[in-house]
C-alpha cells in the first residue's frame, strides 16, 4: 500500500511541476506578447484649456486617439499614444514651463499645439530635443531656418495675401486702411500684404497697430483717430480674442454702418463657427476669408460623431467643427503614423527557439518622427495632407464668406483662377471665369451697394480746395459767374463737368470746393496759369481745374492727368480764294501713274471699237492712218462727250457706255481736287510780314514763332470770341491780323460760332500736349482721374459732354479742313479700270470670233453653190480657170 501511496505521490508531484511548467511557459509567451503590444509614445499637448479653440483641439486630438485604436485598417496595434495635456493659459512662459515639465517628467518624446506663435517662438528653443507640431501658429515668422523640429500643421498667412488684394481689387478700393495686432502673429503678415496691395493698385493710407492686452479705452482712442482721418475701407488681422473687444467697440462708434468696409483674415474666419450670436451681431456685413476644406465622407462621419458626444453631454450648444480642429485631428494622425516601430528584417533560424524574441521594433528617434512627418502624405479630415518647407502646402482654395445673418459662402479664390463663384467636385477647376457678381453680399448697416471708398485725410473733414482760373472769355470751358445777392459763385463749363463726370466715376468719394483763382495778373496775361500751377506747387490748392495746358516746364512742378481734348494747335484763316502762282497745278490733282493709266485706256477703248466697227460702219473705214486718227478722236472725244460717229455693233455700245462712266467719274474727281487746291488758304500762302494773333495766356510763346515769316513783335493779344472775329475782320493791313494761331479746343469753340467765314489750318511752327488737371506730385488721385478719362473717352462720354458745350464742333472729331488735299492715285480708281478693261476685253474677243465664224460660214456656201458637174469634171474646169485669167488681165487693163 506504501508503494502504490508513493507512486501517488510521485505523480501528484510530476503532474503539479507540469502544471506549473506550462503555466509559466504561457505567462512568459503572455508577458512578451504583452510587452510587444504595449509599445507607448508619450506626447505633451499644450493648449489654452480657457479658449475655444484650445478645449476644441483637446477633445479633437482625444477623439484621433480612438478613432486609431479602433480602426481595422491601421496596423500599429502594438503603438499606444499617451496624450499629456497642460493649460498654458494662453500665457507663452507658461507654455514654455509646461513643456520643461513635460520633458522632464513625462519623458515626452513630441509636442502638440503651441497654440500662439508667440507660444511656438518661445518653445523653439527646445526644438532640438523633441518634434514640435503646431496646428495653429500661422506667423511668417516661425520658420524651419530657426528650429529645424518645428512643424507646422496649418496654413501660412501669407498665403492669404493674393486673395485679400483680389477682393480689394474686385470691389474697386482703391484705398484703405490696416488694422493688426502688435504681436509675432499680427506683424508677420504685414510685409507681404502691403506688397500685393501695391500690385493691385491699391493705397494703403493708414495703419494702426493694437496690442493683445491692450485696454478698451485704447481701442477706442485709435478707432478716433481712424473716423477722423475719414477712412472706412479696412482689413483687420488680430486674434479671435482681441477682435471680439474691438468689433464691440467698432459698433458702439457706429463704425459698422452704412458705408463702410470691412474685411477680415482667417484667424477670425476660422474661429466664426465658435461664436454665440451675440459675438456675430456685431461682426453684420464683414467679408473674410477661411481655407477651404473641401468635403468627404470621412469628415461627414466625424461631424456626426462630434454633434453625438456633444447631445450625449447633454450641452446647450453644439460649436461647429473648424479648421482647428480638424487640423488637430491630423497632427496626432500623422504622429502616430510616422512613430510605427520599424521590424528589424533579420534571418530566422528555426532551430533557435529564441529567434521570435530577437525581432524586437527599433524605436524612432526625434529626428527620425521630423524626417518621417515631412515625408509622409495622407489624405487626413482637413483634405490631403502634405508639407513643404515644413508646413502645409498652399490650400488648393480659399473660401470668400459673408457674416450676413449667419456665415454664408460667397465664393472662391484660387492662385491662378483668381476669384470664382464655384469649383469644380473633382479638382479646383473654375465653373466661371468670368464672374461679374460674387451673389448678394450684405455690408454693414444692411446695405447691398458696395461700399465707395472716401479719400483718407490728414485732417478730419477736409475738403479738396480746387483751383479754377477766370476766364474773360470762352466761358463754354470754364466760367465763373459772381451772384452779388447771394454771394455764392457758380463755376461751370466743359473742364468743370469732365472733371466732376471723372469724380464720380472713382470707386471712392473725393468732396471739394471749386475756389476761382484771382491775382493782379488776371487781366494782364503773362504768368497768371503759371501762377495758378504755383499755387498747386505751394500746396495752397489741392488740385487746379480747367483749361489749363500741359507743358514741360509745368510738369516740373505738378502731375498732369492724361489730357482730355485733342493735342496741338491749328490756325484760323479767313475762307478765300488763293490764287496758285504754279503754272502746272492742273496737273497736281492726278498722280503721274494715273495720268499714264488713263491715257493707256483712252488708246485701248479706241483700238476696241475701231476693231469692233470697222468691218460694218463706213465711218471707221478707209486708209489705214485715216483709221487710225478717227478711232483716236472718237475715244479721246468721249472725254468731252462730243463724239459724232454713229455705232452700229451692240459690242461697241456696251464698251463705250461703260468707258463714259469712267470717264465721268474722273472728272468729276479731277474737277474737285483741282478745286480745292486752288481754294484752300494754308500757311505757307501767307505773305511775309502777316500779323498773327495770339491769344492772352496762351503757352505758344513768341520764341516759338521767331523763325516763321510772320511780321515780328506785331502779336495781337486776343481775350474773347468776339476780339477773334473782329481782328481777323481788320486784317493785317488795318491793325488787325491775318491769322490766329491757338489750341485746338479754342479754335474749334470760335469755328462754331465762325465757321461760314474762316476755317482752320495746320500749322508747322509747334504742338502742344492738350489741357490736363494738374495736382501736387506724388498724389494718388493723378493715375485714379487719369483712368477715369480714359474710360470716358472710350464710352464717348467725352464726346457727349464736348457736344453739350459746343454744338457743332466736338473737340473729339476732326474736322480740321485745312488739311492737305492728297493727289488721286491709281490705287483709289482700280475697280473702274478692272470693270472698263474685262468689258472691253471681253467685246474684242466676242466681235473677233463672231467676224471669224462669219467668214468660214461665206467660204462654205461658197463652195456649196457651186454646180456638181464643175466641182468634179476637170475637163470643165480648164475653161473656167482660163476665164479666170482672162478676166484679170482686163481687170488689170
Amino acid at each position: 500500500m506504501q508503494p502504490t501511496m508513493e507512486l501517488v505521490r510521485l505523480a501528484g508531484v510530476f503532474i503539479l511541476l507540469a502544471m506549473l511548467h506550462a503555466f509559466s511557459s504561457v505567462g512568459l509567451s503572455m508577458a512578451q506578447n504583452s510587452h510587444h503590444r504595449d509599445h507607448r509614445i508619450h506626447v505633451g499637448v499644450i493648449l489654452d484649456m480657457e479658449s475655444p479653440v484650445g478645449e476644441m483641439a483637446q477633445q479633437c486630438m482625444a477623439m484621433a486617439i480612438s478613432d486609431l485604436n479602433a480602426s481595422p485598417s491601421h496596423i500599429n496595434h502594438h503603438l499606444k499614444l499617451i496624450l499629456h495635456p497642460r493649460n498654458s493659459m494662453g500665457q507663452p512662459l507658461k507654455a514654455l514651463s509646461s513643456a520643461v515639465e513635460l520633458l522632464e517628467n513625462e519623458q515626452v518624446e513630441a509636442l502638440i499645439g503651441p497654440q500662439t506663435s508667440e507660444e511656438a517662438e518661445l518653445l523653439g528653443e527646445l526644438g532640438d530635443r523633441v518634434p514640435i507640431i503646431s496646428f495653429s501658429a500661422s506667423s511668417p515668422f516661425l520658420s524651419r531656418e530657426k528650429n529645424t523640429n518645428f512643424i507646422r500643421m496649418t496654413t501660412n498667412d501669407n498665403f492669404q495675401v493674393g486673395a485679400i488684394a483680389a477682393l480689394v481689387q474686385k470691389f474697386g478700393w482703391r484705398e484703405l486702411a490696416i488694422i493688426h495686432e502688435d504681436s509675432s502673429y499680427g506683424n508677420g503678415i504685414i510685409p507681404d500684404l502691403l506688397v500685393a496691395l501695391h500690385e493691385g493698385n491699391a493705397r494703403v493710407a493708414h495703419q494702426t497697430v493694437i496690442p493683445p492686452q491692450a485696454r478698451d479705452i485704447y481701442v477706442e482712442a485709435q478707432l478716433y483717430k481712424l473716423m477722423a482721418l475719414s477712412a472706412n475701407i479696412f482689413i483687420v488681422h488680430m486674434s479671435a480674442t482681441l477682435a471680439s473687444r474691438f468689433f464691440l467697440k467698432v459698433n458702439e462708434l457706429g463704425m459698422m454702418s452704412t458705408g463702410y468696409g470691412w474685411i477680415v483674415t482667417d484667424g477670425i474666419v476660422n474661429n466664426l463657427p465658435m461664436m454665440d450670436r451675440s459675438a456675430l451681431d456685431l461682426m453684420q456685413g464683414v467679408i473674410g476669408i477661411r481655407p477651404y476644406v473641401p468635403p468627404s465622407k470621412r469628415l461627414h462621419n466625424f461631424s456626426l460623431k462630434w454633434r453625438n458626444s456633444f447631445f450625449t453631454n447633454q450641452h446647450h450648444q453644439i460649436p461647429e467643427v473648424n479648421v482647428y480642429c480638424l487640423w488637430a485631428y491630423d497632427s496626432v494622425w500623422a504622429l502616430a503614423t510616422a512613430a510605427h516601430p520599424t521590424t528589424s528584417i533579420e534571418k530566422k533560424d528555426s532551430a533557435n527557439k529564441f529567434a521570435p524574441l530577437a525581432a524586437n521594433p527599433a524605436r524612432a528617434t526625434g529626428s527620425d518622427l521630423v524626417r518621417t512627418i515631412l515625408h509622409g502624405k495622407f489624405t487626413g479630415l482637413s483634405g490631403e495632407i502634405q508639407l513643404k518647407n515644413g508646413q502645409l502646402q498652399q490650400p488648393l482654395a480659399f473660401e470668400i464668406v459673408n457674416v450676413f445673418g449667419r456665415v454664408k459662402r460667397i465664393g472662391f479664390w484660387t492662385q491662378f483662377h483668381g476669384i470664382t463663384t464655384g469649383l469644380n467636385k473633382s479638382t479646383v477647376a473654375i465653373q466661371s471665369p468670368s464672374v461679374r457678381d460674387m451673389g448678394s453680399i450684405g455690408w454693414p448697416g444692411s446695405s447691398l451697394a458696395i461700399p465707395k471708398v472716401q479719400r483718407i485725410m490728414p485732417k478730419a473733414g477736409k475738403r479738396l480746395r480746387i483751383g479754377v482760373p477766370i476766364k474773360v472769355g470762352f466761358k463754354e470751358l470754364v466760367g465763373v459767374e459772381f451772384d452779388p445777392v447771394t454771394n455764392a459763385t457758380a463755376v461751370t463749363g466743359f473742364c468743370i463737368d469732365v472733371f466732376k463726370a471723372a469724380i464720380d466715376m472713382l470707386p471712392y468719394e473725393v468732396k471739394f470746393d471749386l475756389i476761382p483763382f484771382t491775382n493782379s495778373n488776371i487781366l494782364m496775361g503773362g504768368s497768371y496759369y503759371d501762377d495758378l500751377i504755383y499755387q498747386v506747387y505751394s500746396q495752397q490748392y489741392d488740385a487746379a481745374v480747367g483749361d489749363i495746358t500741359i507743358t514741360a516746364n509745368r510738369s516740373l512742378y505738378v502731375d498732369f492727368t492724361i489730357p482730355f481734348t485733342e493735342n496741338g494747335v491749328r490756325m484760323i484763316v479767313p475762307i478765300e480764294t488763293s490764287r496758285s502762282t504754279n503754272m502746272w497745278i492742273f496737273i497736281q490733282p492726278l498722280t503721274v501713274d494715273l495720268w499714264l493709266v488713263i491715257g493707256a485706256f483712252f488708246v485701248f477703248t479706241g483700238c476696241v471699237v475701231w476693231k469692233i466697227e470697222r468691218n460694218d460702219n463706213d465711218e471707221f473705214k478707209g486708209p489705214l492712218a485715216q483709221q487710225i486718227g478717227r478711232a483716236m478722236w472718237y475715244s479721246f472725244s468721249t472725254l468731252f462727250f462730243v463724239q459724232r460717229e454713229k455705232l452700229i455693233s451692240n459690242l461697241s455700245k456696251v464698251v463705250v457706255i461703260v468707258w463714259l462712266f469712267v470717264v465721268l467719274i474722273l472728272t468729276s474727281s479731277y474737277t474737285a481736287n483741282l478745286s480745292s487746291m486752288l481754294t484752300i488758304h494754308q500757311l505757307q500762302s501767307l505773305p511775309k510780314g502777316e500779323s498773327i494773333g495770339l491769344p492772352l495766356n496762351s503757352p505758344a510763346d513768341q520764341r516759338y514763332l521767331i523763325f516763321q515769316p510772320f511780321k515780328k513783335n506785331s502779336f495781337y493779344p486776343l481775350r474773347k470770341v468776339e476780339d477773334y472775329a473782329n481782328a481777323l475782320r481788320d486784317g493785317s493791313r488795318n491793325g488787325g491780323v491775318s491769322a490766329i494761331i491757338d489750341e485746338i479746343p479754342y479754335v474749334k469753340l470760335f469755328l462754331s460760332k465762325y465757321s461760314a467765314q474762316y476755317t482752320m489750318v495746320e500749322p508747322s511752327c509747334y504742338s502742344t500736349n492738350g489741357f490736363g488737371f494738374a495736382f501736387p506730385k506724388g498724389s494718388p488721385l493723378v493715375p485714379d482721374i487719369s483712368a477715369a478719362i480714359a474710360k470716358m473717352r472710350e464710352e464717348e462720354r467725352l464726346y457727349l459732354i464736348g457736344q453739350n458745350w459746343f454744338q457743332n464742333h466736338s473737340l473729339y472729331t476732326n474736322q480740321d479742313s485745312a488739311t492737305k488735299v492728297a493727289r488721286l492715285d491709281f490705287y483709289s480708281f482700280r475697280g473702274l479700270f478692272l470693270i472698263t478693261g474685262i468689258t472691253s476685253s471681253v467685246a474684242a474677243i466676242v466681235s473677233y470670233n463672231y467676224v471669224k465664224k462669219e467668214s468660214t460660214t461665206s467660204q462654205q456656201q461658197e463652195v456649196a453653190d457651186k454646180p456638181v458637174e464643175e466641182k468634179f469634171s476637170p475637163v470643165s474646169d480648164i475653161p473656167s480657170r482660163r476665164t479666170t485669167s482672162q478676166h484679170i488681165r482686163r481687170y488689170s487693163y
